[in-house]
């Protein structure tokens, strides 16, 4: 099953959550497990649950914020691999891959690029693995899992059934899910519906629009939309490099906030008050309006690098919405950084950012 004693990890006792993270920061756990399937996912939780032990569900650990003080329980890392392609649906025009929760995200993507489907292309380079994409409703440049999700197969921890449920029942929103912030539903696998001419998904996105010379709304190979994702991506410090540390980081520290259309116009009035008469990036959602959780961060007086050169935790030098580990960080550092951002865009503008990944073993 791949289960290890805390005893025989290490000398420093159990295992590194600092490891297993794209932040690199965070204590220790008493021990990990590996659970390589489905089978040995339902035997290491059911024996950990009759002892007792508390248990961590982990893993890319790309979303991941864990205290300094580290976890009082076993890891359970998510090691499912495998990835099956089917057939064309002639019914839906549209071929189905299954992956396993463990299979690396951005693997997947380059996979399912290569066999020309298009879905997936406008969400490369983003860390962590595939099990976690539909309780973050990850999304990038115009897409999210949403918009390709097939099914999701949930191990019920309570029962031990494992079922596929469909996104219908998953009440997805921007960057959550009813599977979000709790453990006792977890994601075995994910399926989802892909196009297979060839083409990507309409580029939504202007930004990437601009870097591929088309119209919003337009298609291209699934292969141009890959590379141009990947550019911009890295020249914002976003996609992993062991090498640099602005890409030590959880992506997106905040989400961008959702302000109702009562409370906006006395928040532009605040933006103008302060920034002057500039256009102020928003774009529809559900419950009003999004605002851009980075344009407010640098408008509130935090730019990129901040606070200074030498410090532990600091803002990437590339995308002021990543905060990230300078090599020496502790979790506190991260979070007291994260406080003055939270505080400031607060002050400033009246809106709270909140964060996106997930804290563990501490908050804001």
């Amino acid at each position: 099953m791949g289960s290890r004693d805390a005893n025989d990890l290490d000398a420093g006792g159990g295992v590194s959550l600092a490891d297993l993270t794209t932040l690199r920061l965070g204590g220790r756990a008493r021990g990990l497990v590996r659970a390589t399937d489905v089978d040995e996912l339902i035997a290491a939780l059911d024996r950990l649950d009759r002892a007792g032990e508390p248990v961590l569900i982990v893993g890319g650990g790309s979303n991941l914020v864990v205290s300094d003080e580290g976890f009082p329980g076993t890891v359970v890392q998510m090691a499912q691999d495998g990835i099956r392609v089917g057939e064309v649906d002639p019914a839906r025009d549209t071929v189905v891959v299954v992956a396993g929760a463990g299979v690396d995200w951005d693997r997947l993507v380059a996979d399912t690029v290569s066999r020309d489907l298009g879905g997936l292309e406008c969400l490369s380079g983003i860390p962590g693995a595939t099990g976690a994409t539909p309780v973050q409703n990850v999304g990038a440049y115009g897409v999210e899992i949403a918009d390709v999700l097939d099914e999701v197969q949930v191990l019920d921890r309570a029962t031990g059934a494992v079922e596929w449920v469909s996104p219908a029942a998953l009440q997805l929103g921007y960057r959550t899910s009813a599977l979000k912030h709790r453990s006792d539903r977890v994601v075995t696998a994910v399926a989802f519906a892909l196009t297979h001419d060839g083409l990507s998904a309409p580029i939504r996105y202007r930004e990437l629009a601009g870097v591929l010379r088309v119209e919003p709304g337009a298609r291209v190979p699934v292969g141009e939309a890959r590379e141009a994702v990947l550019r911009l991506r890295r020249g914002k410090g976003m996609v992993l490099d062991a090498d640099d540390h602005d890409t030590w980081s959880a992506g997106s520290f905040f989400t961008n906030p959702v302000v109702g259309e009562h409370d906006l116009p006395h928040i532009l009035e605040r933006i103008v008050a302060r920034v002057g008469d500039v256009p102020i990036p928003r774009y529809p959602a559900q419950d009003g309006v999004k605002l851009s959780a980075g344009w407010l961060i640098e408008r509130a007086g935090f730019g990129r690098g901040h606070p200074s050169a030498d410090a532990p935790a600091r803002l990437s030098t590339k995308h002021t919405l990543a905060l990230t580990n300078r090599g020496a960080a502790r979790t506190e550092d991260l979070l007291a950084l994260a406080r003055e951002v939270r505080d400031g865009v607060a002050a400033a503008f009246g809106v709270v950012l909140e964060p996106e990944p997930v804290l563990v073993g501490c908050r804001l």
